[in-house]
């Protein structure tokens, strides 16, 4: 745990992870803010899940692009546009009543400006602090953001259920404005610029450790999403109990970060870590009780942060840093992707099975999660005693004669 206090003590760091960690923090209430509001208005929970198919779909393509954006025009402006868009978005879905479609193209146009805070924070991270300290920070920024899909979701239900949805929404919008406005005005995001790229839209995807590590997040984030379907249809509407297992599996993949944080990345890690999920997932399957849920949740939820900076790591240490946006940009797109994907596979088997289907749907998009990496472990870098650090771009330099 010295590593993280050192990290700590690091100028910035700490109050950096708290800034993005509030304005990413709506993104944790939004989805649920937005069914139970849509369903109060429109009395379907089929239209409510149109408007949220429609806000993933234009997060999937926001992405990578706007993180691209990031290297042409500044991390300010691009922050500044897509904040006050999506706030704006966000607002009439609140208050302005209109039909269905109209819902689902302003749910539309609010993904598509979600703010690229996460691509720009750890693009920043390598340039806070010292190359050592780089794969800690990664895991302590992961397992920090479980926080989001703890508290968001509980704060939401209730504001939403007690009081009002429209409430919830502006509560989102508060969180999102405060935390934008403390995060864009960070020294370090006006110190740190990030080089326009040379190369085609999408090219960063050649390279091999971006391809692993965005299927591996595709699998991963799937599988939490089945997982977190089958977990709430085993114990239906209105039950306190689904709320708790889901924070517990969150509270697991903190601690996971948290204990293995530190520990250098090798090309084996990702594919350890992910056993860590597959195992309590297959776990989970034997007997989907409470307290059996409880225990097997907290012990697959130990993989997922560790997991996750792994990936960031391999991807930060393999790719020039004025592709660093765009690639951590094309990862948020596959695990949006695994999200929606493993919550529609995992409805249609808890519809035929029962929570157990859903479950083992987690389990087995979890268990190809440990395939992927295991295979491709030679495309993964080796960081044990090397710098996490981008590949610097460097250019042509004339020289006098």
């Amino acid at each position: 745990m010295s590593a993280y206090g050192n990290l700590l003590r690091t100028p910035g760091v700490g109050r950096v992870i708290a800034a993005q960690l509030t304005a990413r923090f709506p993104f944790g209430m939004l989805s649920l803010a937005y069914l139970l509001h849509v369903e109060r208005v429109a009395h379907s929970y089929g239209a409510a899940g149109l408007v949220l198919a429609a806000s993933s779909i234009g997060q999937a393509i926001a992405g990578p692009l706007t993180s691209r954006w990031m290297g042409q025009w500044g991390m300010r402006p691009v922050l500044i546009l897509t904040t006050s868009v999506c706030a704006v978005s966000m607002a009439a879905v609140a208050f302005v009543l209109m039909p269905v479609p109209l819902y689902m193209l302003v749910g539309f146009v609010g993904g598509l400006a979600v703010p690229p805070v996460q691509p720009a924070v750890r693009t920043i991270y390598p340039k806070m602090v010292t190359s050592a300290q780089l794969t800690p920070l990664f895991s302590l920024d992961a397992s920090a953001q479980e926080l989001i899909w703890v508290a968001g979701p509980v704060i939401t239900t209730f504001v939403a259920t007690q009081i009002s949805t429209v409430l919830a929404i502006v509560i989102a919008i508060a969180f999102l404005v405060v935390g934008g406005i403390w995060f864009i005005a960070s020294p370090e995001v006006g110190r740190v610029r990030i080089p326009r790229s040379k190369r085609a839209f999408g090219t960063v995807l050649r390279r091999p450790s971006v391809l692993v590590a965005t299927f591996t997040g595709f699998l991963l984030i799937g599988a939490c999403a089945a997982v977190e379907a089958g977990v709430t249809s085993a114990f239906g509407d209105g039950s306190p109990n689904a709320g708790i297992v889901l924070a517990l599996f969150a509270i697991g993949s903190l601690g996971g970060g948290l204990a293995f944080g530190h520990r250098p990345i090798a090309p084996n890690g990702l594919w350890i870590r992910m056993v860590i999920v597959f195992v309590g997932l297959v776990l989970t399957t034997v007997h989907p009780s409470f307290w059996w849920l409880c225990l097997t949740l907290l012990i697959a939820g130990g993989g997922i942060a560790p997991a996750l900076a792994v990936m960031f790591g391999s991807v930060s240490s393999t790719v020039k840093f004025s592709d660093t946006a765009e690639a951590y940009g094309w990862m948020g797109t596959g695990q949006l992707i695994g999200a929606a994907l493993g919550s529609a596979v995992a409805g249609f088997l808890i519809d035929a099975h029962g929570a157990v289907g859903g479950l083992a749907v987690g389990a087995v998009t979890a268990f190809v999660g440990v395939l992927v990496p295991l295979f491709a472990r030679r495309w993964l870098p080796d960081l044990r005693g090397r710098d996490a650090s981008p590949i610097p771009d460097t250019e042509p330099v004339d020289l006098p004669t």
